[in-house]
């Protein structure tokens, strides 16, 4: 075996556990060490296998997935990457794996299940490939947040900031690991602070789901973006997922627009697609945060905000799920601050 990836493939179909184990064992750097139906029978082939990554089904016989995922997080964590279907249920069932410690997921089409898969051979063999260089830690299981000073979780001062624009504009973009991250971000700040615009690299479906998520335990006034909507203090737009968002600006007022066009980066939506827009209409009345995530994407972007006159921020190493984006980002020259997650929001809110 060498140093190749070693994975096991748990899932209650025996031909997604076929072909996720023909897929896999394709890839010259990846070998599938075992595979079982459920976690139960995932516990010994742990023991014995040691594998660096597994892929995991939410819904299974005896155990379902989230349960075992808890378990594994507080004891012997190992990077997981969900494999979950793409629904409304699916969606919210695996943005909860994200916050319980899973570092990525793949959702299985909902027809042609076998058929789907096959076609996602590229992207699930990525994936745990990032994920067997990912940062795992144990978990308590349950979410928490990290109020800034002065937060509140009250919204009763959201009608007075709505009153008028923000004056700022906060941008932020992450991919893999990100949604925990852009989590613990925007739970511990206040509901007065600048207008706030993200990119999380998500299908549709995932991007509502994660919206709604926020907004029910955040400060802020957090929704999945629609054309024209207007950036405000105390809210927080998710670009939709396979549309690119960028900030526009008319007057005092800055807005968003919600556009198709190609991939930029290999993804929809792009943070560099954002970040170039803020660049060019905020300037330096705006705040550039790059997150954990594989890849390059919003590197470009950002230094462009920082050329602007934009204040810009990465996320540091040790605390990044993956350090990919923030390290080409720093590499690129566009960084003015490495900022650990748990200080991120304090950060951003001494710039408000």
């Amino acid at each position: 075996m060498g140093n190749k990836i070693k994975a096991l493939v748990i899932d209650d179909s025996a031909v997604i556990r076929h072909l996720l184990t023909e897929i896999l064992n394709q890839e010259p750097d990846i070998e599938v060490v075992g595979s079982a139906q459920d976690p139960i029978f995932a516990m010994n082939k742990i023991k014995n296998t040691r594998p660096n990554v597994i892929t995991l089904d939410v819904e299974m016989p005896r155990m379902d997935g989230l349960t075992f995922l808890e378990e594994l997080m507080k004891s012997d964590p190992i990077p997981v990457v969900m494999v979950s279907s793409l629904t409304h249920n699916g969606c919210a069932t695996t943005l909860r794996a994200l916050e319980l410690g899973a570092v990525d997921y793949v959702t299985k089409p909902s027809i042609d299940i076998a058929g789907g898969v096959l076609t996602l051979g590229e992207e699930i063999a990525a994936k745990v490939r990032a994920a067997a260089n990912a940062k795992v830690r144990r978990t308590n299981g349950r979410h928490q947040a990290f109020p800034a000073q002065g937060a509140s979780n009250s919204r009763a001062s959201l009608d007075t900031n709505k009153m008028s624009t923000t004056d700022r504009i906060i941008a932020i973009g992450a991919s893999t690991g990100g949604t925990q991250a852009i989590t613990e971000v925007i739970t511990a700040l206040p509901p007065s602070i600048p207008g706030i615009v993200i990119v999380q690299h998500m299908p549709p479906v995932f991007t509502k789901s994660f919206a709604d998520r926020l907004n029910s335990i955040s400060a802020l006034d957090v929704k999945e973006a629609a054309n024209g909507d207007r950036v405000l203090r105390g809210t927080a737009l998710i670009a939709p997922g396979d549309k690119h968002m960028a900030v526009k600006r008319n007057g005092a007022m800055y807005y968003v627009e919600i556009m198709d066009g190609p991939p930029v980066n290999f993804v929809r939506p792009a943070v560099d697609v954002l970040f170039r827009s803020v660049a060019q209409h905020a300037g330096k009345n705006a705040v550039g945060v790059i997150l954990t995530g594989m890849g390059e994407d919003g590197a470009r972007g950002l230094k462009e905000m920082k050329e602007a006159g934009a204040y810009t921020v990465a996320q540091d190493e040790a605390t990044s799920v993956v350090y990919g984006m923030p390290k080409k980002a720093l590499e690129m020259g566009g960084v003015d601050r490495v900022v650990p997650l748990n200080e991120m929001a304090k950060i951003i809110g001494c710039l408000n």
